[in-house]
């Protein structure tokens, strides 16, 4: 599979053989189709590139490239994944999980892999149900949401993934909208960029057992009034007629929609989006409509070392210190015997 260091890659370059099968109208396409086109544009290696997954429709994401991958187990892919880095830290990794997958049993793989800052990109699919096993409710799911195992309604509060991944400690944290080609694209190439552990929440429809379920910001009519597309170092302005804004209210460490032009709010009166405020993206994080628009693009970008560096690093240092050292010596000293 090697690819020749003149050949330009295509789409069709990270195109397997492989058919595609998810239920018609799933989201989990439109994201697939976001990755292929946005891998040619990184320059990336065929050979360099994997991508590892768990269980869950959108699991079977490594089979649709035509790269190198591991469809491995329940909520592990975070330990597969950081045993590849490390024994080959020129690898590019692509990690690819769902709500279920990834914030259900795989939750304690994932904290440590997003405060380790092992250098990978993960996507996190969220659709707020289980799709593989037909239906039930998931971590992220609704207080209410009827499901063939909360048949009365769930009362669980739902997992924030964003919230999640910046209280375990990640450096890049995103999100995106399925269907939103350009900015998915734009934050895939963000995420790729930026050395050490990128979180994207991806906001995905599942058609068949969760549809419609982010349409409160999602539908196209509403999606102006309903998203804020946040950009590093621009006033935090949305709405049909560029009129609205975030603020801080006076005198507290909450944030407040406000109109341009009413109550002599003007442009200078509203928030500043600044990545590398961590207190400033749990806050817009958090915000769900009706009252709030919700927050799409980098909410967090804060450079640091990553995980790798520092584990070989030491190593280097170790053998500075002592020397190599030998494998086979060292299973024949100490405290040994032998059996007759």
């Amino acid at each position: 599979m090697p690819d020749t260091p003149t050949k330009k890659l295509t789409r069709k370059d990270f195109t397997s053989d492989q058919e595609v099968r998810w239920c018609p109208g799933c989201g989990d396409y439109a994201i697939l189709a976001a990755v292929q086109r946005t891998l040619p544009t990184l320059g990336v290696k065929r050979e360099n590139t994997v991508f590892i997954s768990g269980i869950g429709c959108s699991s079977r994401f490594p089979y649709y490239m035509d790269t190198y991958g591991f469809h491995t187990i329940h909520g592990r892919a975070p330990t597969f994944a950081t045993g590849l880095k490390l024994a080959n830290p020129e690898l590019d990794i692509w990690m690819i999980t769902g709500d279920g997958d990834g914030l259900s049993i795989g939750g304690n793989h994932l904290m440590h892999v997003l405060r380790r800052n092992l250098n990978l990109q993960i996507i996190l699919f969220n659709n707020r149900i289980y799709g593989l096993t037909k239906g039930q409710y998931s971590p992220t799911s609704l207080v209410g949401k009827l499901s063939p195992s909360t048949p009365m309604g769930s009362v669980d509060n739902p997992v924030l993934p964003v919230g999640f991944a910046m209280g375990a400690g990640a450096k890049f944290v995103a999100r995106a909208i399925d269907t939103d080609a350009k900015r998915l694209g734009a934050v895939l190439v963000r995420a790729h960029g930026f050395r050490g552990t990128s979180f994207m929440e991806v906001f995905q429809n599942c058609p068949v057992f969760n549809d419609g379920a982010f349409t409160d910001f999602t539908e196209r009519a509403t999606a102006t009034e309903t998203q804020l597309h946040l950009e590093h170092g621009k006033p935090m302005i949305f709405g049909k007629d560029k009129n609205k804004g975030l603020r801080l209210k006076p005198g507290a460490l909450e944030l407040e929609v406000v109109t341009l032009g009413e109550d002599g709010i003007t442009e200078a009166d509203l928030l500043v989006h600044d990545e590398r405020n961590r207190p400033l993206a749990f806050l817009l994080g958090a915000m769900q409509p009706p009252e709030f628009p919700v927050a799409l693009g980098v909410l967090l970008c804060e450079p640091d070392d990553s995980f790798e560096d520092r584990v070989l690093g030491q190593v280097e240092r170790a053998i500075q210190k002592q020397g190599a050292g030998d494998l086979n010596a060292l299973m024949r000293k100490g405290h040994i015997w032998t059996v007759t």
